[in-house]
This record gives C-alpha cells, structure tokens and sequence, in this order.
C-alpha cells in the first residue's frame, strides 16, 4: 500500500541515495552551506542557537534500531549545523495498540510518524498547526513541497502534518521495479533463462524447480499477512490484472471509476492459485501467522523459492542477500529477481512508479508535548537544502562518492562494497532514508545529478556483480526496469494515499474489509480444495454487506479531484 521507498522501500529500502557544491558548474542556493563545512544550522533570519537539543520520534513503521541520530556520520553532521540530535524510536508490535496508548495518556514524543494512524493522531489534536512556523523558519520547506503542503490541510484549513518527500527538479526513472514477483535467480538458471510472464508459467519453475530439489527441503512461496502488512498478500490481484498499487481499487485509465477487487474474480483466480500451491505443499503455511522479522529471515534462508512484495518492504532482505553475495560470489544464486508477472500474456504490467500525486495520508508531525517547535521545524527546513539532501543520498565527497569532470556524482567499486547494510546504520544512510521531509527518490539536484544513488545510471551500472550482468545479459536488458511495462501517467496516483477521516465511510470499509480479508483468505489458501468453493461463497455474502458501491463511488471523485488539479497545474 504504501511507497517508500519506497524506496523502498527499500527500497526501502532499496533504497540508496547522491552532492556537492563543490563540483564544477553545480548550482548553488544562497543560503545553503556544505555538508561539513559551518552552517548557520537554521533558516535565513533567524539566529543561529549555539545549545544542544535532543529531540524525540516515534516512527510508526518497524524494521529499524532504536538510536540517536548523533551516533550515525550524518546525523553527528547535522547536529553540528543545528544543535539539534534525534532520539529515534521504531515501532515493535501493533501500531493502533501504541498510538492509543498515547492519545489515552496525552503524552507524545516531540515528533510523530503515525503512519497508518494518521488521522486518530490528527481527531487526537496531537499535531500542532506548522503554518506560522513555516511561515518563519521554513523557506526550503516551501521551495520543495510548493502547492503539495496545501494538499495536506486538514478540514479547519492548517497544516498539522509534512509528506515525506516530494518531487523535485527532473524525474528520474528507478531502475528497478516498486513491486514484482521474485524468484531465486538459480531457478531461473537451471530452467535456461525463459520469458516468464504468467502466473501459471511463475508458479510452473517453482514446483518444477522444488521436486527437483527434493533434498533441499526449499519452500515455493511465502507471503506476508503480519499487521498492515496484510496487503503484501492482498494486493496481487491488481498487478496480476495490469494495475498499479492504488490500495484497494483499480482505477481505470480512460474512465477514472475506481473498482474495488477483494472479492473478484482476480482474487479467486489468486487465492485459488496458492490454495493449489499449499495443496502440493509448496506454500509456507506459517505465512499467516509470522511477523515480519521472521518474514525477512525466510527470504534469507536460501529455502524461499518465490514471493510477491513491494521492493522496499522486502529491502532488508535483499540487502543481506546482496552483502552476501559480494563476499561470496556462490550466494547470488540465492538473490531473487523480479518478474512481470500477470494473469495473461497479453495483460501490459503495471509495476514500475511513474510520477504520480503526493501522498496526502502519511506524514511527519510536530506533537503538543514537543519542548521547542521551532527548533525542530529549523531542523527540517535545514535537512531540506539541497546540499543536505546530497549530503542524507550520497554521502560525503570522496568517502562514499566522488565527482567526474562533467559533474556527473558516482561511486567507487570500493565505496559501493564498503557500503553494506552495517555501513548505512553507522554512517546514517538507514536512518535518514525514508523518516524526513525530503526530495522524493526521483527526484534530480539543480545540477542534473539524481537523489537517489542507485537511480544514478553509472552508479547503477557499477554496483552491478558479473553475476547480476549475466542475468541482465540473459534477458537483454541493462536495467532490471526494461523488463517491465513502462508506466503510464497517473496523476491521482496513488489512490492508497487519498487522506479520509478514521470515522468517515470510505474509512470504516476499509476496517471491515481488512477484517474480512484477514479471516476468509487464510481460510481459502488453506482448505482443501473441494471445500474451497464454499469459502469463497461465505466470503461473498459477508463482503456484500459493505457498501462496496459507495467506497468506489468516493474514491473515483477523489480520483477526478487529483486530475482535475494537475490539469489545473499544468
């Protein structure tokens, strides 16, 4: 459902990023310093604070360590510049479960990332308004997110909450898919390298691939359903139908009518597909009961032949796969590769994120228990200078990236293998990746050079191993993206980030529905197969109970709003 990146990601995640005033011919803003050099540490016009702060946040999104953001490179960087550190703090169990814990207590950490908690923290009051504050202090905070911030009012017309990142200069194509079917690379291999494009052909080299393999004990598929997480195992009816992540419709191009597909036919056709998988027991029934950290240990395992997910949500995975592998050429057998896959060969995918809206039901912001709103907006509005976002991407000139004669930023073969996953924890790259207002991954600097790292051709091109060229080579591409459908323009995009108050409808069938898909799809993939008939005819009459035809009645004038608007933009 959600993008980070992407990232992810990850990716997430996947998620790499790129500097610097010194390169020749670079444009400058005149009241950016760089990275490492003295700073006035806040906004024009204001008076720089000498005193150190630390600041809380609580992110509601797991997957990260605990920490403070003083003990990373960049963070120690910032600090300098600021005065300011960060006492980060990531979520463990259910986020609904610790947001209510502190709206019932009226005790928040200075700085908030509720994540799919949004709105109970907003009809919570716990947010401050940041006009005045950006209004003061935050000149690069309207530079980068323009007309964005106005898309991000609540109903009374302020400002309580930042999108994590927003477009900014050229967009600049990933070279990797948001989202696919993975598959282990040795699969792909020993079957002679073959187009793969249907389901049926997907799940086919698994079981093929498995009874050959018999010994190895290996598991077909695994899918994750922990938390919110559930969509993971919800959402690939859509991309089996050539759609892209919109949540839970599938908007049509031409039209702009948003359907829902939970409980179509795509969905049957899904489920009924890993019903058959479990049946041969190929399918990881634990899938519905693990949490994510043992999600992400079974995609490392080396047993897991194949999996749906986002690029960043899966990024921890692909990253240990990836060290691995730099270490010992052997293991890259073991590193997945995505797939475009669809119900039918004549379905065009839909997985690779074109430039869509900013994502107006995800934000970072400041809480009433917060010590000193000012210095944290300062903060922000320094983290958003151009240099900064260099310096959060790609590091420092001559440590972890370099800069060619034409300007153009890349890496190192060594600075590429230096940097592994235990590096971007140290260093900083992990922390800042996706927690901040900032350039979307996208994004490009005013010199032309890309935000995100990995976005950067050369560097995408010298991070790749002789393992990772054989493939590309096997399928004659240079990006992993080639193999994919290139996307469409969606200006609505994503429909998963339309903001809805918790209490409203559109928000409380998106509850039900949720309640439903997680208790009849274990059932469906799980049963045997005669039984699962009945399932899904259980399954039909309760989801018929929700007003499916009002939810896609909202959200296809939301939809048209968001056209509308880039229309008006244009």
């Amino acid at each position: 459902m959600r993008k980070r990146k992407l990232a992810l990601l990850g990716l997430a995640a996947v998620l790499s990023f790129s500097v610097v005033t010194a390169c020749s011919g670079s444009k400058k803003e005149n009241n950016n310093a760089a990275p490492g050099t003295s700073s006035p540490g806040v906004s024009e016009g204001t008076e720089p604070k000498k005193d150190k702060a630390t600041f809380t946040i609580f992110n509601g999104v797991a997957g990260s360590k605990d920490g403070n953001t003083n003990e990373t490179t960049i963070g120690k960087m910032l600090e300098d510049q600021t005065g300011v550190n960060f006492k980060l703090e990531f979520l463990v169990g259910d986020l609904n479960t610790k947001i209510g814990t502190m709206i019932a207590s009226n005790e928040y950490p200075d700085v908030l990332i509720p994540d799919a908690a949004i709105e109970e923290v907003l009809n919570a009051g716990a947010f401050i308004p940041l006009d005045d504050l950006i209004d003061k202090y935050g000149p690069n905070i309207k530079r980068v997110y323009g007309k964005d911030l106005d898309q991000m009012r609540a109903k009374d017309g302020k400002l309580y909450v930042l999108p994590m990142s927003a477009q900014v200069g050229n967009f600049v194509p990933d070279p990797e898919p948001a989202a696919a079917f993975y598959i282990q690379r040795r699969v792909l291999e020993e079957a002679g390298y073959p187009k793969v494009r249907t389901l049926d052909q997907y799940l086919k080299l698994i079981e093929d691939f498995a009874n050959k393999h018999k010994d190895e004990n290996l598991t077909g598929m695994v899918t994750l359903t922990h938390d919110w997480r559930f969509f993971a195992t919800s959402n690939p009816p859509m991309h089996l139908m050539g759609y892209p992540n919109d949540g839970n419709v599938m908007v049509d191009v031409n039209t702009l009518e948003a359907k829902t597909y939970s409980a179509s036919d795509a969905a049957k056709k899904w489920l009924q597909a890993l019903n058959g998988l479990n049946a041969k027991g190929l399918f990881d029934k634990a899938s519905f009961v693990d949490n994510y950290d043992q999600y992400i240990a079974k995609l490392t395992s080396h047993k897991v032949l194949g999996f749906f997910d986002q690029r960043w949500q899966a990024a921890n995975a692909f990253n240990a796969l990836k060290d691995a592998a730099r270490k010992d050429p052997s293991q890259d057998a073991y590193n997945y590769f995505p797939l475009p896959i669809t119900f039918d060969e004549n379905i065009p995918d839909a997985y690779v994120d074109g430039l869509g809206s900013v994502i107006t039901n995800r934000g970072i912001g400041i809480t009433v228990s917060a010590k000193d709103p000012a210095r944290i907006i300062q903060y922000f509005d320094n983290l958003l200078k151009e240099e900064n976002q260099i310096l959060i991407s790609w590091g420092i000139k001559g440590e972890t990236y370099e800069v060619n004669e034409q300007g153009r930023f890349y890496r190192t073969k060594e600075q590429i293998d230096k940097i592994d996953e235990a590096f971007n924890q140290k260093f900083g790259f992990k922390y800042y990746s996706w927690n901040w207002p900032s350039y979307g991954a996208n994004s490009s600097f005013s010199d032309g050079n890309a935000k995100g790292v990995g976005y950067q051709p050369e560097v995408f091109q010298m991070s790749l191993t002789e393992a990772d060229q054989k493939i590309l080579d096997q399928y004659g591409i240079q990006t992993y993206t080639q193999l994919f459908a290139k996307p469409l323009e969606r200006p609505w995009y994503p429909a998963w980030g339309f903001a809805k108050d918790a209490k409203s409808p559109e928000a409380m069938w998106e509850t039900k529905k949720d309640e439903l898909t997680k208790k009849y799809y274990p059932k469906l993939v799980l049963a045997a197969s005669d039984k699962f008939d009945t399932i899904w005819n259980d399954f039909l009459k309760e989801f018929g109970k929700l007003d499916t035809a009002g939810y896609e009645k909202w959200t296809t004038e939301q939809v048209k709003k968001k056209v509308e608007a880039a229309q008006g933009n244009s």
